[in-house]
C-alpha cells in the first residue's frame, strides 16, 4: 500500500477504483482552533464508509483511495474553481464555512480568506486528484478500461439540502453520462431486485465533481456515485457503527461492485 501524508491509496488488481473523498475526519490544529467546538468533530463526515467498503474491495481486488482530512478542510468532491454542482439548489462549497444544518463552522471573523483557500487546494485537493488520476491511468493501462466508484453517505434528513427523507441507496451517473447504459442497467437491476432498501437513480444526487470529471466512458473510465443513507448501517445521532445493520448494506453494495468488474 502506498501511504501518503494526506491520503492513503490501496492499489488493487481489478479494474475498479473506489474513491471515498469524504471519509476523512482530521482537522489541523491551526484550522480547528478557529472553529466552533461542534464543528471540530466534523459531523458531516461520510461516517464509516471506509469500514463498509474496504472488506469488499479486498475481496474483489479493487483499489481504494481515501483522504485523512475532513471535508471541512476542503471538499475533494467539489471543483477547484468553486462553481456550483447543482445550480439553483443549496449546497456546501469547496471550502465551506457552514455545515449541513446551515450553522457556521468558524468563529466570526476567522473564516479562511482567498489565499488560504488556494493554499488548501495546493496542499490537499491537488495531491488527491493527482493520485486519483494516476491510479485510473494505471488500471486502464493494465486492463484497457476501469470503473471509478464514488462511495458516499449522508444523514437521512438534511433540510438545508433536500426535503423529506432521502432514499436509502442513491445511485448517480450524471443522468447516464458518466457510465455506459449497460453498466447503469446492471447496477439498477441490483437495486430493483431487492426490497429491503428504497432507492433512486439520478435523483437528488446525480454525481459530484469526481464522477462528472473522471467518468468518461468514451475514454475508458466509467464513473458512478453511490450516496447511502447512514441510518441503515449506523446510529445517526451518536455516529456509532452498527455491526448488525451493516451486513445487509454491505451485501447489496458488494453485488453492485461485482457488476463493475463482471
Amino acid at each position: 500500500m502506498a501511504r501518503m501524508t494526506h491520503f492513503t491509496l490501496q492499489r488493487g488488481r481489478a479494474p475498479l477504483l473506489i474513491s471515498l473523498p469524504h471519509d476523512g475526519r482530521f482537522i489541523p490544529d491551526d484550522i480547528a482552533k478557529r472553529m466552533y467546538p461542534a464543528a471540530r468533530r466534523s459531523p458531516d463526515t461520510d461516517w464509516h464508509v471506509g469500514r463498509l467498503y474496504e472488506p469488499l474491495a479486498a475481496s474483489i481486488g479493487a483499489s481504494v483511495l481515501k483522504p485523512r482530512m475532513s471535508r471541512y478542510v476542503i471538499d475533494l468532491n467539489r471543483p477547484a474553481d468553486g462553481h456550483a454542482l447543482y445550480p439553483g439548489l443549496r449546497e456546501t462549497s469547496l471550502v465551506s464555512t457552514v455545515g449541513f444544518g446551515g450553522e457556521p463552522l468558524y468563529r466570526e471573523g476567522l473564516e479562511p480568506d482567498a489565499d488560504e483557500v488556494q493554499q488548501r487546494i495546493r496542499d490537499y485537493w491537488l495531491p488527491y486528484h493527482q493520485a486519483l488520476a494516476d491510479e485510473l491511468a494505471r488500471l486502464c493501462e493494465l486492463h484497457g478500461s476501469a470503473v471509478l466508484w464514488e462511495g458516499h453517505s449522508i444523514r437521512s434528513r438534511v433540510p438545508m439540502l433536500f426535503e423529506g427523507r432521502l432514499p436509502d441507496f442513491n445511485l448517480g451517473t450524471v443522468s447516464g453520462e458518466s457510465c455506459d447504459a449497460a453498466l447503469q442497467r446492471r447496477l439498477t437491476g441490483c437495486l430493483e431486485s431487492q426490497s429491503l432498501f428504497s432507492h433512486a437513480v439520478n435523483g437528488r444526487f446525480k454525481g459530484g465533481y469526481i464522477t462528472r470529471h473522471y467518468g468518461r466512458p468514451k475514454h475508458g473510465v466509467q464513473g458512478v456515485q453511490l450516496e447511502l443513507v447512514q441510518l441503515n448501517y449506523m446510529d445517526e445521532e451518536s455516529f456509532e457503527y452498527d455491526d448488525v445493520k451493516c451486513v445487509a448494506v454491505q451485501e447489496l453494495i458488494g453485488r453492485m461492485l461485482q457488476q463493475c468488474v463482471a
